[in-house]
């Protein structure tokens, strides 16, 4: 699989949303993801907004569902998502739910491993349960509240080979990447890249990022793309 390069619009402002997408597209970006800040902010009309602002375009909607999974990835679809997230940790049958629906209403089904007490037994339980793609995720407050304590922050990485040789589907690797980090995702066997906070969203105040974003968005994406995805089951 080529890398594929996802912008996480962690904004809370669907006009700074909008203008950073396009500013995204433009530099090279293959998906959008409406973020949650975005969703919580904004919701279905979030989704509205970036569905006819970019016709044709992949957009995630990162849900995090837990529980009413079905009526959650159908409105998300109608509304105009390629793609909705489903927690590991809901209950398998809501994770059923939302594959059902991915079914139903044309739309693929991302499982998220945050807060796995086994991350790699967590991916295989969302393939086992239809899951198009696994998020290995370390979360935000996670990482900040352990590294407050004075231990090291974990990282994606520190598990990633192993959730990647765990499974048959695609995997994303999320949470406090650097962008040196981000970019070598492919070569752990990890095609889908996202670029979002801290990377290109200031992760404190959820606004974009200073400075000349496209133009950095652009090298990152070229980096990213000229990369042949390293399977470890080779």
């Amino acid at each position: 699989m080529k890398p594929i390069v996802q912008i996480s619009l962690d904004l809370t402002n669907i006009d700074e949303a909008l203008e950073t997408a396009a500013l995204a597209m433009r530099a090279g970006v293959d998906w959008l993801e409406a973020g949650t800040p975005l969703i919580l902010a904004e919701g279905l009309h979030g989704v509205r907004k970036l569905r006819e602002a970019f016709p044709g375009v992949p957009i995630v909607a990162d849900l995090k569902t837990m529980d009413g999974g079905y009526l959650e990835a159908e409105m998300m679809a109608k509304a105009g998502a390629t793609h909705v997230v489903v927690m590991a940790r809901a209950h398998a049958e809501t994770i059923k739910c939302v594959v059902k629906a991915g079914k139903d209403f044309g739309v693929q089904v991302m499982g998220d491993n945050m807060i796995c007490p086994d991350m790699v037994e967590g991916a295989k339980f969302l393939e086992d349960l239809g899951c198009d793609y696994v998020i290995h995720h370390i979360g935000y407050d996670e990482r900040r509240g352990i590294a407050a304590a004075g231990h090291r922050m974990p990282s994606p990485l520190d598990q990633l080979r192993e959730v990647v040789a765990a499974v048959n589907i695609p995997v994303q690797a999320v949470g406090g990447l650097s962008l040196e980090q981000a970019i070598k995702c492919p070569q752990y066997g990890a095609p889908l890249v996202v670029l979002g906070a801290p990377l290109t969203i200031d992760a404190d105040s959820f606004k974009t990022a200073d400075g000349n974003l496209e133009e950095s968005l652009r090298m990152i994406c070229a980096a990213i793309h000229a990369q042949e995805t390293i399977s470890p089951k080779r």
